[in-house]
This record gives C-alpha cells, structure tokens and sequence, in this order.
C-alpha cells in the first residue's frame, strides 16, 4: 500500500504537470524552465560535492560522496526524452544514488535532440564510457540511468558488445524507456494514472525529433528491438502507474529470455521516476537504497 505522502507527491505532481501542459511554450522555454526549477527543488544531497567537468570532451558534472568507494565509479545518464534533461534537472536524483552507492559518480550532459539527433547521445554516452575506463583503470565502472537515459544506458552496452570493448559492471535502469515506437500496450492501458504521459503525443514528438532520419526501430535507438544477449547484470525498478510499465517488463524478460541477469521490481502506486523525490517520502528513499546497495556490489 503507497504511503500517504506518496500519494501527496503523486497528486501534487499530476496537477502540476497539468498546469505546465496548458501553459505551453517553446521547447527552450520548457527547458529553461525544468532547469531552474530542478535546480531549486532537487540539489545534490548533503555530502555530495558538485564538480563541473570534461570526460571524454563531454560536459557534466563529478558528484562526489564523502567517503566514497575507490574501486568503481558510476556513470549516471538522465532522462528527458532525449529533448530536455541536464545536470540541473537530474543532479539531485544522481546525488542520491551516488551516496547511496557509496561511489563516484559522473552526470554527463548529454547532447539533446532536435539540434543533435540519434546516435549524438550514444557518441557522446560512449566517449565518456571509455574516458572512465581509460582513466581509471583499476576501478570498475557501472551505469545507471532514468527514463530516455535508461534506454541510452542500454544503447551504450549494446554498442560496447558490438564493438569488443570492456563492458559495464552492471547497470541500473529506473523506468526506462527502450521503444521508441510506443508499441507496448501500456500507453494505453496506463495513460489514465500517468501523470507523465496522459497519452503518447509527448513521447511521440520526441522519438521522432531524436531519430531524425533514422528508423525509429534501429537497436541503439529503440534497444527494445536488439538482441540483448551478452549485457552486464541489471536491476530494473519502474512504477505501477506508468505508461513506460510495459518497457520494463518486455526488457526483463527480453533479457532473461537471452540469458541475461535482470531483476525487475514493480513498485506500487508509484509513478514514472518517482525516485527523483529521494529524502521526501519512504518509496522513493527504498528504490534509491536498493539501486545503490546493487550499484556498490558490482
């Protein structure tokens, strides 16, 4: 049974969301405005040092635990459909998972779409990969990331498989989002209760601004379409009430089918990453503790 200030925060960021929708705007606009309101609602956690920095010749920023770990470090990529998303909007979620892992942790800002299309992100996802490694040896190097940077986490293995080179320790997916043709029947079922995506025309636009001339169904791009044998370990947490469910679901047993070990829990009532509320409300603190406890045995 969700707590009930879950179900606050549920409420509060239906409504809130509905509000942005008719209030409308450019999409620089909307992402100067997500940019400034994250970064005053969800700074990075006590004791977590914020570094800006180049990895690979791509921005982002160290975020920093005390006492953190000296043998692995974290590679966090956010979400924001590919189109919006920032160190701003997603330092606080990485913060926490990072003390909650116990580990380094570097927040790329990646580049975005319409401006940069399909495969920007996963160049820039993959620089920063093997900058990580070249720089550090002799520590494992896991992924994590949320929503669109869920399934860029994916692309980013997938291309390091392809290609031979050193895979990831493990990855942690929160609510990703790995088909890019909506295929999946909860986008339906499910738009009633997301407070996301009440109906697919948002995620529409920004599959097609990300894929720009690519098919929407190209493996890095939509990894629910690839074969998924050969991937580092996963642990996969995503809401009940989320039009991004069936991602989740087909992923893991996409993985298992391929031989693949995934885990995937299923929290109730929640939303589509809800974790971003970590320090706010039990659910969010639970999802974050687990994803570090597994980040830190990598």
């Amino acid at each position: 049974m969700p707590s009930l200030k879950s179900r606050f925060f549920y409420y509060a960021v239906k409504r809130q969301l509905r509000k942005l929708a008719l209030r409308g705007g450019s999409l620089d606009q909307v992402r100067s405005a997500r940019d400034k309101s994250s970064a005053r609602m969800f700074p990075a956690p006590a004791g977590v040092q914020v570094q800006p920095a180049q990895v690979g010749g791509c921005p982002g920023e160290w975020l920093r635990p005390a006492g953190a770990a000296a043998n692995s470090v974290l590679l966090y990529l956010h979400g924001g459909a590919y189109i919006t998303g920032s160190c701003h909007t997603h330092r606080g979620l990485a913060g926490h998972l990072a003390k909650a892992a116990g580990i380094d942790c570097f927040l790329l800002d990646y580049r975005l779409a319409p401006e940069h299309p399909f495969p920007a992100a996963v160049d820039d996802a993959h620089a920063a990969y093997l900058a990580l490694h070249a720089q550090n040896p002799h520590r494992t190097i896991v992924l994590a990331g949320d929503s669109a940077g869920g399934g860029l986490a994916l692309a980013l293995a997938l291309r390091l498989r392809d290609a031979g080179q050193a895979a990831p320790s493990a990855m942690a997916l929160l609510s990703p989002w790995t088909d890019l043709t909506l295929s999946l029947p909860t986008h339906q079922s499910k738009a009633a209760v997301d407070p996301f995506f009440p109906d697919t025309s948002t995620l529409s636009m920004a599959a097609q601004l990300y894929a720009g001339s690519s098919d929407l169904t190209q493996p890095l791009a939509s990894p629910h379409f690839s074969a998924l044998h050969g991937m580092p370990r996963t642990l996969i947490h995503v809401g009940e009430h989320e039009a991004l469910l069936g991602d989740a679901h087909a992923l893991a047993a996409n993985m298992h089918a391929a031989g693949t070990t995934v885990q995937l829990q299923e929290f109730k009532g929640m939303w589509h990453v809800w974790q971003i509320f970590a320090g706010r409300f039990a659910e969010a603190d639970t999802s974050v503790r687990q994803l570090g406890v597994f980040l830190r045995s990598a």
